[in-house]
């Protein structure tokens, strides 16, 4: 699978209902949390000394940002289907068992798409060069990746 898509951006199922949750979570508690802090400072007095008001109006401001982003993203994504088990490669959403042949660690990995990435829960975001090493290999296969460290193997042992 080739992420390189002019069309939009790859995201998994679960990424896509990710994003929806949180535009929904966004536009829903977070826009009401603030209009309540607004309303509260306003009844505070003069607003053009009113610290709160202006802390409550800014971060209005950066979670309509947010959302306007959030919601651009939603537009690009392009959802992409996980061969799953049933192929033999290294592919977007599938996940792996892969060995680093110089500490011989198995780390868990999904290649996601770059607004999922989340290297902590083995999620590689498809830009990073461990998933463009890693991408369309057969298990088995070791590849090797050129790091500011030096040159990494990884092996990928099993596809989940």
């Amino acid at each position: 699978m080739s992420t390189s898509n002019d069309a939009g951006e790859p995201i998994t199922e679960e990424g896509l209902a990710a994003l929806k949750a949180e535009i929904s979570e966004l536009e829903t508690v977070a826009r009401r949390d603030i209009a309540a802090r607004i309303l509260e400072a306003r009844g505070h007095g003069d607003l053009s000394e009113n610290a709160e008001y202006h802390a409550a109006k800014e971060d209005q401001g950066h979670l309509e940002t947010r959302i306007q982003r959030l919601r651009q993203r939603l537009r690009n994504a392009v959802v992409v289907e996980s061969v799953g088990g049933g192929g033999n490669t290294m592919d977007f959403a599938v996940e792996a068992d892969v060995r680093d042949l110089g500490t011989d660690e198995v780390h868990r990995w999904t290649i996601v798409g770059a607004a999922e990435a989340d290297r902590g829960a083995g999620k590689l975001s498809a830009e990073s060069p461990v998933a463009k090493a890693l991408l369309g290999q057969p298990v088995g296969e070791t590849v090797e990746l050129e790091t500011p460290r030096g040159v990494r193997k990884l092996k990928i042992e099993r596809l989940v």
